[in-house]
């Protein structure tokens, strides 16, 4: 024996040093676990980046006017060359930006009220189409005139995705309202 009292009988001088270090190696390990770590828009599940916050807030332009009803406002956001082909092959339910419009119209006079509730799902961009893919969950409840004078909510909950095209910081919509 050197002479030197030790704090865990039977164990070596590196074991000390080991156990010295070990909540330095810790506090490196957690930070590069929390460098790699994808951050999410809040209430999203969409990567956190300046692009998809854009996509995200421009979308929520979109469903804000859904909710007010204000035809004027959605049509601001839609491109001219707006169109909807229904996803099926029956041309009767087809929407250019006119029909569009004018469908919105009749909808939104039928309702009294609307809620629209967005979780988007997911933000694609396709830089060489100038595309950009908006995949999400929504949840639309709607005050209708009912019979005998008496209003009934309704609901519809299903995926969708808005196809948007860039336009400098901003974008419209080309497809999928």
């Amino acid at each position: 024996m050197d002479g030197r009292v030790r704090l865990f009988p039977g164990r070596s001088p590196m074991w000390n040093l080991l156990r010295k270090a070990l909540p330095i190696v810790a506090v490196a390990y957690m930070a590069l676990v929390a460098a790699c770590t994808t951050h999410y828009i809040p209430n999203t599940d969409v990567e956190d980046t300046e692009d998809n916050r854009r996509v995200v807030q421009f979308c929520e332009k979109y469903r804000k006017s859904v909710e007010n009803r204000d035809v004027g406002q959605l049509m601001a956001l839609v491109s001219k060359r707006y169109y909807e082909d229904g996803g099926n092959v029956d041309a009767q339910d087809d929407l250019d930006y006119e029909g569009f419009r004018n469908y919105m119209i009749n909808e939104f006079r039928k309702s009294k009220a609307i809620r629209y509730e967005i979780r988007y799902r997911r933000v694609v961009w396709l830089k060489e189409k100038q595309r950009v893919y908006v995949d999400y969950t929504y949840s639309a409840s709607y005050k209708i005139p009912g019979p005998d004078d008496k209003d009934e909510w309704r609901r519809t909950v299903s995926e969708n995705r808005l196809e948007l095209e860039p336009q400098g910081e901003s974008f419209l919509i080309t497809a999928g309202m």
